[in-house]
């Protein structure tokens, strides 16, 4: 498989690290606005014939198309921010090719009620046009990392192995990771991280569908494995409740993330002085975002390996029947910073995220999962995903809960 992966920062120098070693890759285009990151990429991964580097904005779509054609590739990886996943997706559809995302559309609140109800819902742009792709007889895979992505992937093997009717669906993320040297150094991109805090988040529920309430609400408790021990989680808006009622029968689907209350004080500040904007604004005379400045004061968080210890966990909570009786399961996957480090020079929350896009190409390369249109991780049987973890170095948990 030839592969076009577009953005090499942290995620996309973890997927490529990852793919390096699998007999299926025959080249993976390491394409960036950085022409320069993306040459540092390449010399770390020692091979520039298989790696190619390339120069490319992400958001031309035209430059995208050419690229996806002087390199002949099967399928465009999209391992950017978000804001770019238009252009991106819709390149490869020009291009009729594959496509695989980590995170989709973005979505814009509702106008008059934005903490009760949705207005463009993450992804919308893409399930718009689900029927052209398929008439095409091309395949966009989106949502395609850790959450979304691998928590999906748990969500249908719980459904068809573990339950036999399923009350709640609920991703829960926590962490003990700590950043040396840094008052406020966020681990994954903070742009991403703005976007999906700060948005009211969604709830779906089969009596209501989909709905939203205040960002941080309806706090829990829940306890990670692996030593990281009772962390606090609030609901934030991510794709697992998009995706997940679409292929999967649950009466309600919610995704809530353990912040801490430092984080969240921070975006509040954010929010309140308009430093999440993204719209650019003049600054004496010059055009830029709010946000992109935000980031560009931040560290980078492909940069931060050395500095963070600790662990992090990314999993699913279900609760529902099984032979009559109730029960409750958390599937999850734990990525230890030190080990991730050691294997592949990259710090655990971006290499948790990264292996799960590899795998999907594993499994495309293989014939093992197929499909055309635009489907998400749950459209798919999970067994063959889950039976690779292991030997990509992510093994997975189960937990009985009471």
């Amino acid at each position: 498989m030839k592969i076009l992966l577009i953005g090499v920062g942290g995620v996309g120098e973890a997927i490529a690290a990852i793919a390096k070693s699998r007999p299926w890759l025959t080249q993976m285009v390491l394409a960036d606005y950085n022409l320069d990151r993306a040459r540092e990429v390449q010399a770390k991964l020692g091979d520039s014939s298989w790696f190619p580097a390339e120069s490319v904005d992400a958001g031309d779509r035209k430059a995208i198309v050419d690229l996806v054609k002087k390199h002949d590739v099967d399928l465009v990886m999209n391992a950017v921010d978000p804001v770019f996943n238009e252009a991106i997706f819709d390149a490869a559809y020009e291009a009729g090719v594959n496509y695989i995302d980590m995170a989709m559309t973005l979505s814009s609140p509702h106008p008059v009620k934005p903490n009760e109800l949705t207005g463009v819902k993450l992804g919308d742009y893409q399930f718009e046009r689900a029927d052209a792709w398929k008439k095409k007889g091309i395949l966009a895979l989106v949502g395609m990392g850790v959450e979304p992505g691998m928590a999906d992937v748990f969500a249908r093997y719980a459904q068809d192995r573990l339950f036999d009717e399923i009350d709640e669906i609920g991703v829960r993320d926590g962490a003990n990771i700590e950043i040396e040297g840094y008052e406020f150094a966020p681990n994954f991109s903070i742009w991403t991280t703005i976007e999906e805090c700060l948005n009211p988040p969604v709830i779906w529920e089969k009596a209501r569908g989909w709905f939203t309430t205040a960002p941080f609400s309806e706090p829990e408790v829940f306890d990670f494995p692996e030593g990281i021990g009772r962390i606090e989680v609030v609901n934030v808006e991510h794709e697992e409740v998009i995706l997940v009622p679409r292929w999967l029968n649950a009466k309600r689907v919610t995704f809530k993330y353990g912040l801490g209350d430092k984080f969240i004080g921070v975006l509040k500040t954010l929010r309140m002085l308009g430093l999440d904007n993204k719209d650019k604004i003049s600054v004496k005379g010059v055009k830029v975002s709010p946000r992109d400045v935000v980031a560009a004061c931040l560290p980078d968080p492909a940069r931060l390996g050395d500095r963070m210890k600790g662990k992090t966990c990314a999993g699913t909570w279900v609760s529902g029947t099984k032979d009559g009786k109730p029960r409750q399961v958390y599937l999850y996957q734990v990525a230890d910073n030190a080990a991730c480090m050691e294997a592949w020079g990259c710090q655990a929350v971006v290499a948790q995220t990264a292996f799960n896009a590899v795998i999907a190409m594993d499994l495309l390369a293989h014939g093992i999962w197929k499909g055309k249109g635009v489907l998400g991780p749950e459209a798919f049987d999970a067994e063959p995903f889950m039976e690779r973890m292991a030997e990509y170095g992510f093994p997975y948990g189960i937990r009985e809960m009471k």
